[in-house]
């Protein structure tokens, strides 16, 4: 019988993930293009269960979402970052935009299904200053299931 784990968004065993660690790096830096450091980064939780239990050797929503956009062509000046925990365990899975000097959000209810559209959410924030896209240019989803915008960090 498998074991369940608690899906409380905090999952730091990644023995029962598919996806390692070495596989998370592969696509990053095939995601940019050389000398575009500063583009924008498109932070993708790997460890967001959508709410649900996760049986032992399954692979979470998050790390399934992570695969699918990092297999996919990155739009021009994104990079494609997994991380640990976006800490928004109640809304899905979730990803966050930033670039240097400009606005950041955080998106939740995400799915696989969605890879195409946030790529292109995605093309569009990495084309602004300041990180502003125009409320209907964005794609609905980044309209429908923004979670935070956080201000540009001045230094």
């Amino acid at each position: 019988m498998h074991e369940l784990k608690r899906a409380d968004g905090v999952f730091r065993d990644l023995r029962t993930q598919a996806i390692t660690p070495d596989r998370w790096r592969m696509p990053l830096f095939s995601a940019v293009k050389k000398g575009d450091a500063m583009g924008a980064v498109l932070h993708v939780c790997m460890t967001c269960r959508a709410g649900q239990p996760v049986l032992e050797g399954e692979v979470c929503a998050g790390a399934r979402l992570f695969e699918a956009l990092s297999t996919a062509p990155a739009p021009e000046g994104v990079t494609i970052r997994p991380v640990e925990c976006l800490s928004a365990c109640d809304h899905g899975c979730s990803i966050a935009l930033t670039k240097p000097g400009a606005w950041s959000y955080v998106y939740g209810r995400m799915t696989s299904d969605d890879t195409d559209e946030i790529l292109r959410g995605a093309a569009l924030y990495a084309q602004t200053e300041d990180g502003i896209v125009p409320w209907r240019e964005r794609p609905v989803i980044f309209r429908k299931q923004s979670l935070a915008r956080l201000p540009k960090m001045e230094l």
